[in-house]
C-alpha cells in the first residue's frame, strides 16, 4: 500500500515561526538554506510537549529520561540493529558530542580527517577540540560520491589520529556502503585511529537505499568507532537540544562513561521528551509519510533543474532533504548562493563553506512544499535569462 506524502505547512503559518530559517531574511526571500523542515510536528511529539507545558514539566533532565530504550527500539525497527541500550548516552546536540569525543580521543594539535564537501561546523568543532582538520575530499563517480579510502589511509599514515565521518553525508546525501565503512574501520585500526560518525541524517535514508550505521559495518567498526545522532533533523527538533552518543565496544563505552557529568547534563528536558516520542513506534507513520514526501520532492527537483537550470549538475541523494547543486556553468562565481539571493530572492547555503570542492556549488533544502520548490526554481531560472 502506498504511503500518502506528508504535506508542508502553508507559508503564512511558517512565517510565524521564530527559528533561524524564518528570521534570517525578509519575507520576500524563500529560505532554502538552513536544515529546518516545513512540516508540523509528529502528533506524538506535539502531544508529549504539550503535556509537559501544561503541567509545568520544565525542570532538569533526569538521569534516565528513557532515551536508551527508545533509541534501541528505533534502531531495531528502522535499521535492523540490535543496539545494546546500555551503550547509549546523551548530550545537548550532535556537534557538542563530537567535540567532547575529540577532546578525549585526540591530543591538542592532532590532525582529524574530514571529507569535503562536508557540513561546515565540522571544521569549527575540530578547532574547538584543539585539533586540526585535514581534508581528504570525497571522490565522484557516475553513481555518486565515495570515500577516498586510499587518501584517508595516507592521512593516517602521515599522523592523523581520527576521522570525523558524515554518514549519511551532508551535503551530498550519500549513505556510505557497508563495504566502504568496513574498509574504513580496518584502515583506522591499522593506524591506531578512531572514527567518529555523525549519523544525524540516518532516519532520513531512502527505503530503497537503506542505511548502514558505522558501528554495525563490522566487528572492527564497533571497536574503533563512536556514533553521534539525534532526532533533530528528521523530526525538526534542533531547538530542543538532545543528541545521543552510541558505542559498540567495551573500550569505547568506557571512554564515553568517563566524560564529565556536565556533558550529559547539557541535554534539554524538552529535547529528551521530544526524542523519546520521536523514536517511539507511534511516530513511525509520520516518518514514513515524510520519507514519501522527500522522495516525491527529489523527483520534482530533478525535473525542475532540467526545466529551469539545465546546465546545473546534481546527483540524487540517498538520504536527507539536502541537494548539492553544481551551478558553476552559470558563471555566478565561486559562491553562487550570493548571486541567487540577490537576483532571485532565494536563500541557499554557501558552497565554499563546505571546504574543498565547494566553489561553484550551493546547497538547497527541499524539505518543503512542492509549490515552494517550483517558485524557487522559477526565480532561479529567470536569473539565467536576465
Amino acid at each position: 500500500m502506498s504511503i500518502a506524502p506528508l504535506e508542508a505547512l502553508p507559508l503564512e503559518t511558517l512565517r510565524r515561526r521564530s527559528s533561524t530559517k524564518w528570521r534570517t531574511f525578509p519575507d520576500d526571500v524563500l529560505p532554502l538554506f538552513v536544515a529546518e523542515t516545513d512540516f508540523a510536528l509528529a502528533e506524538p511529539i506535539r502531544a508529549a510537549l504539550a503535556e509537559a507545558v501544561e503541567i509545568g514539566d520544565t525542570g532538569y533532565t533526569p538521569q534516565d529520561p528513557g532515551l536508551r530504550e527508545a533509541y534501541a527500539g528505533f534502531a531495531r525497527r528502522r535499521f535492523g540493529w540490535e543496539l545494546d541500550p546500555t551503550r547509549v548516552s546523551w548530550t545537548g546536540d550532535v556537534m557538542m558530542g563530537v567535540v567532547e569525543l575529540l577532546r578525549v580521543t585526540v591530543a591538542p594539535g592532532d590532525r582529524v580527517v574530514v571529507t569535503p564537501p562536508v557540513y561546515p561546523p565540522f571544521f569549527f568543532c575540530i578547532e574547538e577540540a584543539g585539533g586540526i582538520a585535514e581534508e581528504v575530499p570525497l571522490l565522484t563517480s557516475g553513481d555518486g560520491w565515495l570515500l577516498d579510502l586510499a587518501g584517508i589511509e595516507s592521512a593516517l599514515v602521515g599522523g592523523a589520529r581520527a576521522m570525523l565521518l558524515c554518514n549519511p553525508h551532508n551535503p551530498t546525501g550519500t549513505a556510505h556502503s557497508k563495504e566502504s565503512l568496513a574498509a574504513l574501520a580496518e584502515i583506522a585500526a591499522r593506524h591506531g585511529a578512531v572514527v567518529i560518525s555523525d549519523e544525524i541524517h540516518a532516519p532520513l535514508a531512502r527505503p530503497s537505499t537503506g542505511f548502514t550505521p558505522f558501528l554495525t559495518a563490522s566487528a572492527m567498526a564497533a571497536e574503533v568507532g563512536y556514533a553521534v545522532t539525534s532526532a533533530s533533523k528528521a523530526f525538526n527538533l534542533a531547538g530542543l537540544k538532545c543528541a545521543l552518543i552510541l558505542t559498540g565496544g567495551d573500550a569505547t563505552t568506557a571512554v564515553v562513561r568517563s566524560l564529565p557529568r556536565e556533558v550529559e547534563w547539557r541535554t534539554g528536558l524538552f529535547g529528551a521528551i521530544a526524542a523519546v516520542a520521536a523514536f517511539d513506534e507511534a511516530s513511525d507513520a509520520w516518518l514514513d509519510a515524510l520519507l514519501a514526501r522527500l522522495d516525491e520532492n527529489r523527483i520534482l527537483l530533478a525535473e525542475l533543474l532540467t526545466e529551469h537550470l539545465p546546465k546545473a549538475r546534481f546527483q540524487v541523494p540517498d538520504a536527507g532533504f539536502l541537494a548539492w547543486l553544481d551551478l558553476s556553468a552559470y558563471g555566478w562565481g565561486a559562491d553562487p548562493a550570493r548571486t541567487v539571493l540577490t537576483g532571485a530572492r532565494v536563500a541557499l547555503h554557501h558552497g565554499p563553506e563546505f571546504g574543498s570542492g565547494g566553489a561553484g556549488y550551493a546547497r538547497l533544502n527541499f524539505g518543503c512544499s512542492p509549490d515552494v520548490l517550483r517558485e524557487a526554481f522559477a526565480r532561479m531560472g529567470a536569473l539565467t535569462h536576465a
